[in-house]
């Protein structure tokens, strides 16, 4: 029974039939009170009705699931979490391209001397070279003079020596032309020596085709002695000639000295040797 609260305003009474469930025969009429109660009231009184109601029934079967929702706002960004554990390597990438060739760099230091490696085998021997110039002497000649007899008296200035007898000759490079002129056949180096006894004061020069050789004059200043000179020579054309001079522009004819130092014959002697 619904009884409203407020006297002044008594609800109506309306019976309804509340059908049984399923195979119950009886109906069961339901006492229902209208009125003009307000919400509250309402509530109030419908609570009391409940608890003069009978005990629950059985719970009804699922209903079926209603409809999805509408998606939510996004929520604000929440804490950064720990970072996780490292995971494995990845597998090796392709080689990339070649990139362009860099400046040289600067020259690193020498490293150490290795050590010697061992010898090779010898080398085939090579063609045998051309032939040098012959060695040693290649030929000589001596002339010389008796005085007295093979000089005149004096020998005046710019007048040769003459040397007119042979000794020892090899081959035919060195030859006279004449008692005082001598032939130089062959290009090459020579070893003049000459050596002359005189009475006075004065020098002595070798001549090569007619040309005084400053370089070869001897002399002596007093006394009675010989005159020695030695020089080498060169000749730069075939038959050159060769002479003992008095030089030109001296004061003094020179005396071969005969007899010298005792009773036999003196010699003077022009010996050439060809080296080179």
């Amino acid at each position: 029974m619904l009884i409203c609260l407020d006297r002044k305003k008594r609800c109506k009474k309306k019976t309804v039939i509340v059908c049984p469930p399923k195979g119950k025969k009886k109906k069961r009429r339901l006492a229902v009170h209208r009125c003009n109660c307000s919400p509250q009231q309402l509530l109030q009184g419908l609570a009391e009705a409940v608890a003069e109601s009978g005990p629950q029934g059985v719970a009804g079967a699922l209903g079926p699931q209603g409809l999805a929702g509408l998606v939510g706002a996004i929520g604000s960004l929440g804490p950064q979490g720990l970072a996780g554990a490292l995971g494995p390597q990845g597998a090796a990438g392709l080689v990339g391209a070649i990139g362009a060739l860099g400046p040289q760099g600067l020259a690193g230091l020498a490293g150490a001397l290795g050590a010697a490696g061992l010898a090779g085998p010898a080398g085939a021997t090579g063609p045998a070279g051309p032939a040098g110039p012959p060695g040693g002497v290649l030929g000589f000649a001596d002339f010389f003079a008796l005085m007295p007899g093979d000089n005149a008296a004096t020998v005046a200035p710019g007048t040769d020596v003459s040397f007119p007898q042979n000794g020892p000759i090899s081959g035919a490079a060195i030859t006279r032309i004449g008692a005082s002129s001598f032939n130089l056949a062959a290009i090459g180096t020579y070893q003049v020596l000459f050596q002359v006894s005189v009475t006075e004061a004065g020098q002595l020069i070798l001549t090569l085709n007619n040309a005084d050789l400053d370089y070869t004059v001897v002399g002596r200043a007093t006394g009675a002695s010989q005159i020695v000179g030695m020089a080498l020579v060169q000749t730069s054309v075939i038959n050159s000639i060769l002479t003992v001079r008095n030089p030109a522009g001296e004061s003094t004819a020179l005396t071969i000295t005969p007899v010298a130092g005792g009773t036999r014959p003196v010699s003077a002697h022009l010996v050439i040797t060809r080296i080179a």
